[in-house]
């Protein structure tokens, strides 16, 4: 009995190392180092962060261990290892192209131009470019900022996002970009503008570390549609199969309304769009 079970797990090693053998792109070079590298970003509170620990946490975090699971048992490569890569809007991009990274997990959205660039995943989440204000401005929509001053991340779809908005109204506020999201919104707490944009549930994750979180109000403006995706190496579709395979997996199991909800629970139950992505995420077999 001990023979045949040795004999089995020889004969499943051997398969393993055949099937690695096989491999190219990113899953050659994950399954020869046993290792995988995770850019994240430190700012995008509550889809990728830091906590008090100095651990990398968030929704899109958690989504991306779960497919290093999935990608151990395709490759039957147990226990990689994930190494952590620190990157900011502007390097997000360039550590997955030029291979610093094999993935970007945070809130990056699918665009034309990115895809010119980097590849991505099925959709993860779906937001909306918002307006973070002081309650003392007494501002009530984009329609009132004419003569105001927004406030950006510099390259960011939410700067185009806000541009195209105020020309399509015919506004005259001035948009400020800043290099990231702290001095973005340490300016709106400091009063030097008087709006800060971004996609809506990383303003709520901003606000809820500020000064006086009473002072801030969220205006109801929805200026664009934002899908989230994994960041992945262009023209990789072996790798972009397998993150899609665990991604699947994870949205079949039902599995994404726990992760969901341990993120997002005090926003409610995902909305229909956002349901309707899972289930069409959850490709079949």
């Amino acid at each position: 009995m001990i023979r045949t079970i040795t004999l089995a797990f020889a004969l499943l090693l051997a398969a393993g190392a055949v099937h690695s053998q096989n491999l190219d792109g990113r899953l050659k070079k994950i399954a020869d180092a046993r290792t995988i590298t995770i850019a994240y970003r430190a700012d995008a509170t509550p889809f990728s962060y830091t906590d008090d620990k100095k651990q990398v946490v968030g929704f899109s975090i958690d989504l991306c261990k779960r497919v290093v699971n999935s990608i151990e048992r395709q490759l039957n490569v147990p226990n990689l290892q994930v190494k952590w890569l620190p990157v900011t809007v502007q390097t997000r991009f360039d550590a997955v192209a030029k291979g610093q990274a094999d993935m970007e997990c945070g809130s990056s959205t699918v665009t034309l131009t990115r895809l010119k660039q980097v590849d991505f995943s099925s959709y993860i989440f779906l937001e909306s470019t918002g307006l973070l204000i002081t309650g003392a401005s007494g501002l009530r929509s984009l329609s009132d900022m004419s003569g105001r001053k927004i406030a950006v991340v510099a390259g960011t779809t939410n700067e185009r996002a806000v541009n195209a908005q105020l020309n399509r109204r015919q506004l005259s506020a001035t948009v400020i970009p800043f290099t990231s999201r702290d001095e973005a919104f340490a300016a709106l707490e400091e009063g030097n503008v008087d709006a800060f944009a971004s996609d809506k549930l990383l303003l709520v994750g901003a606000a809820g570390k500020a000064r006086d979180q009473k002072s801030l109000t969220l205006l109801p403006d929805e200026l664009s549609f934002e899908p989230y995706g994994i960041v992945l190496p262009r023209g990789d579709a072996a790798f972009r199969l397998a993150v899609n395979t665990g991604l699947s997996q994870i949205y079949g199991s039902g599995e994404i309304v726990e992760i969901f909800g341990r993120w997002f629970r005090q926003f409610g139950e995902p909305g229909p769009i956002i349901k309707a992505t899972y289930i069409l995420g959850a490709i079949p077999e």
